[in-house]
């Protein structure tokens, strides 16, 4: 255990106890391995790895303390669950891919990650395969505290991330993809936000679920911004986007597209189990909606009892029409063709330089300080850049194809 407050007249003590356990891991390794480097009086850096004094995920989270730097090696990390207590860390994966490969294992029966520390980062891994018997294994299971993700990807799991219903949490997701993820019960999804404080996802992909949703959320926030949600030609999801309890969801900038084989005639869904949260107001703004479906569907389903839907200079493309969702201010809202666009069967639904829709789009304006006119747009695969200059369309991306 290490001295939280070092201080001068232990320093030697530390320095023959760092050389025994240092001694003691070569021999059981058969390598001289890394220790701990101390990233600072009160934080390390664990090193985890083939060739590390410390092998598996599990051993490192065990080990880890409040502030500490977890890198894992890249490599396969097969049937390797762990459950994250501490706070203030930073996970992520270094050198190549990191793939968590659940394998059958899980953690409390629950995820191949729980989550439980607060302020914690997650970078450059992948989580792929995780299922338990009641259906709901996660990649990563959020019960507590604030979690980042960043350049990760969670594939092939009943749910991509799932999290406890409280309120103090807050996940943030940046540059990640969400695929194949879902049991085919339709009650399990990409990713499922249970009754949050706040969601936050920008410059990520998410495709393909299994019958359930690409994104679904109960958050009391959700920022939704330049992502895209596409099932493609042969995938089978149910709504591309839902906020079952209402909330405060701002949807900016995201190309969403509901595919051919869905049972599902609905692409966004807002309050349809009703309103829990003191404000329940949905900003759709400056997104392309798509909807492949032969017969076509609805692009906005919104229950009765919403304080406020705003939905200003979308692109649609598809049989539908945003106003039947209900009251609200619908304005500069277009629908497009497919010579609009530079390739839709490419899913590039940038604006042709002959389309008229370039230079429709209004003003729409802020709320709460937040600038609703979209500053970046999203570049396939997971990412985002700011727009460039130029005039203003409807639709989430504002660069134009020759």
């Amino acid at each position: 255990m290490r001295d939280r407050k070092p201080r001068k007249w232990c320093g030697h003590l530390l320095f023959v106890a760092a050389l025994f356990v240092a001694a003691d891991l070569s021999a059981t390794n058969g390598e001289t391995p890394r220790p701990r480097e101390a990233a600072s009086p009160h934080a390390y850096v664990i090193h985890v790895g083939r060739h590390e004094a410390i092998a598996t995920i599990a051993e490192a989270a065990r080990r880890a303390r409040d502030g500490d730097t977890i890198e894992i090696e890249e490599g396969n990390y097969v049937r390797d669950v762990a459950i994250w207590n501490k706070s203030d860390l930073t996970i992520r994966g270094v050198g190549g891919p990191v793939r968590i490969i659940a394998g059958g294992a899980s953690a409390e029966g629950k995820a191949t990650w729980v989550v439980r520390g607060d302020r914690i980062v997650v970078e450059n891994l992948t989580f792929i395969g995780s299922r338990v018997p009641d259906r709901n294994g996660a990649g990563i299971r959020l019960e507590r505290g604030r979690l980042k993700v960043v350049d990760c990807a969670f594939l092939d799991n009943q749910n991509g991330i799932l999290t406890a219903n409280n309120a103090d949490i807050e996940l943030e997701i940046a540059g990640s993809e969400f695929g194949n993820n879902g049991a085919g019960d339709g009650q399990s999804h990409n990713l499922y936000a249970g009754a949050i404080g706040r969601l936050v996802v920008t410059g990520s992909y998410f495709h393909h679920a299994n019958v359930g949703h690409l994104l679904k959320s109960r958050a009391k926030r959700n920022d939704i911004l330049y992502n895209r949600l596409t099932d493609g030609t042969d995938g089978r999801a149910s709504y591309e986007l839902e906020f079952p309890s209402g909330g405060l969801a701002y949807v900016i900038g995201n190309v969403i597209e509901q595919g051919a084989q869905t049972d599902n005639s609905t692409i966004i869904s807002y309050g349809a189990e009703g309103y829990r949260w003191p404000r329940n107001e949905l900003y759709l703004v400056n997104n392309t909606i798509v909807d492949d479906r032969p017969n076509g569907g609805t692009f906005l389903r919104v229950k009765g009892g919403a304080a406020h839907v705003k939905a200003i200079n979308n692109l649609l493309f598809g049989k539908g029409d945003l106003d039947a969702a209900g009251y609200g201010e619908y304005r500069a809202n277009f629908h497009a063709v497919a010579g609009d666009f530079a390739s839709p069967v490419a899913y590039d639904y940038r604006l042709r330089r002959r389309s008229k829709l370039i230079g429709k789009a209004e003003d729409p304006g802020s709320a709460d300080g937040l600038e609703l006119r979209p500053q970046r747009e999203y570049v396939h695969p997971r990412q985002s850049r700011p727009i460039p200059p130029g005039p203003y369309g409807p639709g989430a991306l504002q660069s134009i194809a020759d």
